[in-house]
């Protein structure tokens, strides 16, 4: 079934304890497609400059992404710069140079209208409200936030998640949403401003999802090398929401499978810069790490 997602596709340079990249391809909106890619159609809406290499269109492109919603505007493409030491769960931005993204206002196209699932990348909530003003009752709705976002827009975010089913947020950002230091309490108090399911990303420790009344934890997956977390939170996005897309199963069931495919995703692409994991990837590699992944937290009642 058909997935859309708004967010940003963006030229990236990274340094960590082991390599770095200057100006490699990354964004929320690409690592997200391309994990999804892997499991239903995808069709992508961001903006790029006039700068942006046309080999990553191609790439996306060679994944099967519905890139017309890709739009190309006069100026430099959006751009990040950060560095992580050891502890690879946190980002260190050096700059963000927002260019193109800055006057971006997304345009729907007719054909992604009527799309069954909808996923709104980590941009600003005013985007967000306005493409769902654009979009004809999809079937899910689920969205992605920062802390800049929570601090610097409340209530248009607050607006926002009245309209969303599901909302994916890493662990400091769903405390300062809900003002909570426990993480349960604070996933009630976001429940009650609108999503009824909370999928808190936890980085290296992996994932926990609320959903109505029950909880699900899920671990990390036990790395022996991460070369670059950059995207491990969209990437874990695109395989959860791609998942759900393929199956149009929302049952807390399949909700669950669904973190555990994020989780594979999220870890398959920590193990090479930029999106260069993914771009070898295989499926077999994928239904080979969720089996893993089901060995890893299997145990008997005896």
């Amino acid at each position: 079934m058909s997935l859309l997602v708004v967010g940003t596709v963006a030229l990236d340079s990274v340094k960590t304890p082991f390599g770095n990249v200057d100006n490699a391809l990354g964004g929320s909106a690409t690592y997200f497609s391309t994990a999804a890619s892997y499991f239903t159609d995808v069709r992508l809406v961001a903006v790029i400059g006039e700068d942006f290499p046309k080999e990553h269109i191609q790439f996306l492109k060679s994944r099967k992404v519905d890139t017309r919603g890709l739009e190309v505007q006069k100026g430099e493409t959006f751009r990040w710069k950060g560095e992580y030491g050891f502890d690879l769960n946190e980002a260190h931005t050096l700059a963000t140079d927002l260019n193109v993204l800055a006057t971006f206002k997304p345009n729907i196209i007719d054909d992604y209208k009527g799309s069954d699932v909808v996923f709104l990348a980590n941009v600003d909530p005013e985007i967000q409200l306005d493409v769902l003003k654009q979009v004809r009752k999809p079937k899910l709705v689920a969205c992605d936030t920062m802390n800049y976002w929570i601090s610097s827009k409340p209530e248009q975010l607050k607006r926002t998640l009245r309209e969303v089913d599901l909302l994916t947020i890493n662990e400091a950002e769903i405390r300062q949403l809900a003002g909570e230091a426990s993480l349960v309490k604070a996933a009630k108090s976001v429940q009650a401003m609108g999503p009824k399911t909370i999928v808190v990303k936890q980085g290296s420790y992996g994932a926990l999802m609320f959903h109505g009344h029950s909880v699900f934890s899920a671990p990390a997956y036990p790395l022996e090398t991460v070369f670059d977390p950059t995207g491990a939170g969209d990437t874990f996005a695109g395989g959860f929401m791609g998942y759900l897309a393929n199956t149009m199963n929302f049952t807390e069931n399949s909700m669950r499978k669904a973190v555990i495919f994020g989780s594979v995703m999220a870890s398959l692409n920590v193990e090479a810069f930029s999106l260069d994991r993914l771009r070898s990837l295989d499926y077999k590699e994928i239904e080979g790490r969720y089996r893993e992944f089901k060995k890893l937290t299997h145990f008997e009642d005896i």
